[in-house]
């Protein structure tokens, strides 16, 4: 019997420390507190006695202990259980975290030294081992065991316990480390998120409304207001104020009183505070936080956040918003002096804008106009692929631009002192084009009275631009792929075959991979184009170029007709950005050449009527009035009565019928973008 004893002691602590190994091996497998605890209340319930096992957490900022796990083993239970929180003072966790000692409670309706441990004994809990949750860097927090039953633990195994949690406190050391890394990496994308969106962005309203979103994801906010200073007043005048779930009375140009306000005292005392609001007339609003805008020693407003929980911000986030706010300060001191040269020019007034010398200076691109992200990515696509002498397929709409791109290819290509000869295919009858492609003998048909060297002949060493390419006919396809691949073709009514050395760069405003799949248009011919691919965007997916065409178009009008145009009115220009252009840039030339004819003095009189009926043939990529055209159309056409009001009784999306969360949602899949000011 003696033997089996000792064979049973030794089974036990062979347990113990398999058991401990586990612990080791599952601490490494999780990333997750809350499931390492659940893991570790399941290995250890059947060596040590307890009805729910308990991890408090020391908050160094509240000085309190947390109880942020607080589970049994079954999974409902661990599920269901929500933290609590007690006092340093009062509590079994607060003295064990403090005097590193564990404390087991034989009974706990005997023992009166802790009043928190009420929540205990109203849970039926009698015995009660702590244990001190610590590594040789920190206190972290304590190891609660509980049980149901008196004296539950008057026998137990400290030694082996505090051997699980010095595991237990590596694994959360090394959590709490991993939070602290994330943490840092994200506040240091949040500020480089923050710059990125200052250097691009002088529209005060746009630049809160960004800054609101890059903070969103570090401190969780509802509002945000750009409080800025009026000196010629003495006042403080919200300049813009983003609060998207809310259409109350909080608006941008309220006043701002400098005491007994906390964005005033932000103002007044040049510190960042944590604000606790009282209920005011933007409801819901809890807490906040308000920074000053400091630049050069000068005070130029307040930035400030709000939320609808309370002490929704920590001194860590007060620091952190302080950063941001400085950064802030660089582009709000910028705005306000882009506006005050603005004002001083009278509002662009006589400032003359020429595409051809920005692109020339950036990409050495004479003729095309435009500084937009979209434009930009096809005008790199161009230097690309401009050198390596491929072929090029160039993808856009009617009026776009796509000559110009060519040309652009053909300009920075080691082509360019040769010949860049155009064909339009769609402007030559069909029974012409083959002639007109590769030439003709004299005689090879009715009407050919003398040999004629062809297209290709002419582009010899050059390049070849074949706009509309999708209308080449089916028969003449092969000829044309022959081209492409053996640079060789004979002329027609001729048995000769000729050699050319050509570049080919093609245009459509097609689908050719649906005619492809129609039997309208060879599909090896159509790889053989496809060789690189360069699309350029419609003119309603650039509208921040509008204003620059317009002014390119109006100065060089204005100097052929000899007309004094020196400015165009905002809200033509306004006008002019909202409009879908289904004739793209062609249709915009056209309309700002009768407005240079129309116009009587040095202001730009444009006959804006002609925008507000949709063009009978919307030609976009499909060639028709599609649905998503027609509806794109109308809720312009609502945007422009509501005069860009969105939300409220009078706004579009109460004039449309729908909510205005959905009716963003619809702008931003159309691709509707609010007109900037000009």
């Amino acid at each position: 019997m003696k033997g089996n004893a000792a064979f049973s002691s030794v089974d036990v602590q062979t347990q113990k420390y398999l058991t401990l190994l586990e612990l080791s091996k599952a601490i490494a497998s999780h990333r997750d507190l809350s499931e390492l605890f659940h893991d570790i209340a399941c290995r250890l319930r059947n060596l040590f006695p307890f009805r729910d096992l308990a991890v408090m957490l020391h908050d160094g900022e509240q000085n309190v202990m947390r109880g942020y796990y607080y589970e049994g083993c079954a999974e409902a239970d661990w599920a269901s259980k929500k933290s609590v929180e007690v006092s340093i003072d009062e509590s079994i966790n607060g003295h064990v975290w403090r005097g590193q000692e564990p404390l087991i409670i034989r009974d706990l309706d005997q023992d009166t030294r802790f009043p928190t441990a009420q929540i205990l004994r109203d849970k039926n809990i009698k015995s009660v081992c702590c244990l001190p949750l610590s590594t040789v860097h920190q206190k972290l927090g304590t190891l609660n065991l509980w049980s149901e039953e008196v004296g539950a633990y008057d026998t137990f195994d400290l030694k082996f316990a505090q051997l699980v949690t010095s595991q237990i406190a590596v694994a959360v050391e090394a959590q709490f480390y991993r939070e602290q890394l994330a943490h840092e990496r994200d506040r240091s994308q949040l500020l480089l998120q923050v710059n990125n969106t200052l250097v691009s962005n002088l529209n005060l309203r746009e630049l809160l409304k960004s800054i609101s979103g890059s903070l969103g994801a570090v401190m969780p906010h509802e509002a945000a207001a750009l409080t800025l200073y009026d000196e010629s007043l003495n006042q403080l005048r919200v300049a813009a104020f983003d609060f998207p779930d809310h259409d109350g009375p909080c608006a941008d140009g309220k006043i701002i009183p400098f005491e007994g306000n906390p964005i005033g005292e932000a103002f007044t005392t040049r510190k960042t505070t944590l604000i606790d609001y009282e209920p005011t007339t933007c409801s819901g609003l809890a807490s906040g936080c308000a920074s000053p805008l400091i630049f050069r020693g000068r005070v130029l407003g307040v930035l400030a956040i709000k939320s609808s929980r309370p002490h929704a911000f920590s001194k860590d986030d007060a620091e952190l918003f302080e950063q941001v706010a400085n950064q802030v300060a660089i582009a709000v001191e910028n705005a306000l002096a882009y506006n005050e040269i603005e004002t001083l020019k009278n509002k662009l007034e006589k400032e003359k804008l020429y595409l051809e010398e920005e692109i020339r200076s950036e990409y050495n691109f004479e003729e095309i106009v435009g500084s937009s992200s979209v434009l930009k990515r096809a005008l790199q696509n161009v230097q690309t692929v401009a050198t390596t002498g491929s072929t090029v397929l160039i993808y856009g709409e009617t009026g776009t631009g796509k000559e110009l791109i060519a040309r652009a290819i053909h300009n920075l290509s080691e082509r360019r002192e040769r010949t860049l000869v155009k064909v339009n295919c769609a402007a030559i009858p069909t029974g012409l084009l083959e002639s007109e492609l590769f030439g003709h003998e004299k005689g090879a048909f009715t009407g050919a009275i003398d040999r004629r060297i062809g297209r290709f002949e002419l582009a010899h060493q050059g390049t070849i631009f074949l706009d509309e390419v999708e209308d080449i006919p089916l028969d003449l396809q092969s000829k044309l792929l022959r081209v492409l691949q053996e640079q060789e073709f004979e002329r027609l009514g001729s048995s000769r075959t000729l050699r050319v050395d050509v570049r080919v760069v093609a245009a459509t405003n097609a689908d050719l991979v649906q005619m492809v799949e129609e039997k309208k248009f060879r599909s090896d011919l159509y790889y053989r184009l496809n060789v690189f691919p360069i699309n350029v965007p419609p003119l309603r997916e650039r509208p921040e170029d509008i204003p620059l065409l317009v002014h390119f178009f109006a100065n060089k009008f204005a100097q052929q007709m000899r007309r004094p145009i020196e400015s165009v009115p905002k809200e033509t220009m306004a006008a002019l950005v909202a409009y879908h252009w289904p004739g793209n840039i062609r249709e915009l030339q056209n309309l700002i050449e009768r407005a240079v004819i129309l116009s009587r003095g040095s202001t730009l009189e444009i006959p804006l009527g002609e925008l507000k009926q949709p063009p009978k043939n919307t030609n976009h990529a499909n060639g028709g009035a599609t649905l998503e055209n027609v509806e794109r159309d109308h809720i312009l056409k609502v945007l422009g009565d509501a005069k860009w009001v969105i939300g409220g009784p009078t706004g579009a999306a109460a004039r449309l019928g729908i909510n205005r969360t959905t009716l963003n949602h619809r702008m931003r899949k159309l691709g509707i973008i609010r007109p900037q000011p000009v």
